[in-house]
């Protein structure tokens, strides 16, 4: 699908790989809709990209977990630039570490990482279906393929996320709804260091896990890796390539990766 001319929305746009996606899309000829929960990152995202590219970006604060925001922001994109062609839904938190963490860190982690992803594609969905065309980009994490050594929550929500962009596919991915869905390791973000900021052991072994695993990218080279998926219609972003044959391991043996895996986090630990 071009990206050219179509319009976009991108949740979690305010910054980190929200706004990286939002500046490229914008450098690649759509119009954006910059939503987040922090309104003036939003705004300064999109006042950044109008700098450059009048008219092209606006800033919509909103909880894109809460549906009757969802369908605001897409009422605002529609209005300002068009119907929306192309929705990331990238929006996510990492949710305190371990498992003794209350009942409503789980609920907003299922809320922003998975039921949001839902909640858009419901609304979505029907109207692309009947154009004949429309593009979900789910971020997701390597951590909903492979788990995330002290993150329970993030874990657990991120490999929801890539189910639920699974069954999108196989459900719609006939009648003209592409989905992908992006699964970087680490990237140079403020989730990133959520963890060893948490005042947490296991939030500062889930922060040393996911840099000691790999290279630590930029959101623009995320981004990047994203637009040339798009351009393929692939449906697995993989941003570091190793984690195609981290999966692979898994699911050859997965007795003998989960072995791999406590060691791993044994080692971390020492």
């Amino acid at each position: 699908m071009r990206i050219e001319g179509s319009v976009a929305v991108v949740t979690g746009g305010g910054n980190g790989i929200g706004r990286a996606l939002a500046s490229g899309l914008v450098d690649r000829g759509a119009r954006v809709v910059v939503a987040d929960l922090d309104g003036a990152a939003a705004q300064k995202v999109a006042d950044d990209i109008d700098a450059r590219t009048p008219g092209s970006a606006v800033a919509v604060a909103a909880d894109v977990s809460d549906e009757d925001r969802i369908r605001e922001i897409l009422a605002r994109a529609e209005s300002e630039f068009g119907p929306v062609d192309l929705y990331f839904a990238n929006a996510g938190v990492a949710g305190r570490p371990g498992l003794d963490i209350d009942e409503s860190v789980w609920e907003q982690a299922f809320d922003v990482n998975l039921r949001a992803h839902i909640r858009a594609a419901k609304l979505l969905v029907p109207d692309w279906v009947e154009r004949g065309q429309g593009y979900f980009v789910s971020t997701a994490s390597a951590a909903g393929l492979l788990t995330q050594i002290g993150a329970a929550a993030y874990s657990v929500t991120k490999h929801a996320a890539v189910g639920f962009a699974e069954w999108l596919s196989v459900t719609y991915g006939d009648r003209g709804v592409r989905v992908s869905c992006l699964c970087p390791m680490g990237v140079d973000t403020v989730l990133l260091h959520a963890g060893e900021e948490s005042g947490s052991s296991l939030g500062e072994l889930a922060t040393r896990a996911v840099v000691s695993a790999g290279a630590v990218l930029t959101p623009e080279q995320v981004a990047e890796a994203v637009f040339a998926a798009m351009d393929e219609e692939r449906f697995l972003i993989l941003p570091h390539p190793e984690v195609l044959e981290m999966y692979r391991h898994k699911g050859a043996d997965y007795d003998r990766w989960i072995r791999g895996m406590r060691r791993y986090r044994q080692s971390l630990e020492s």
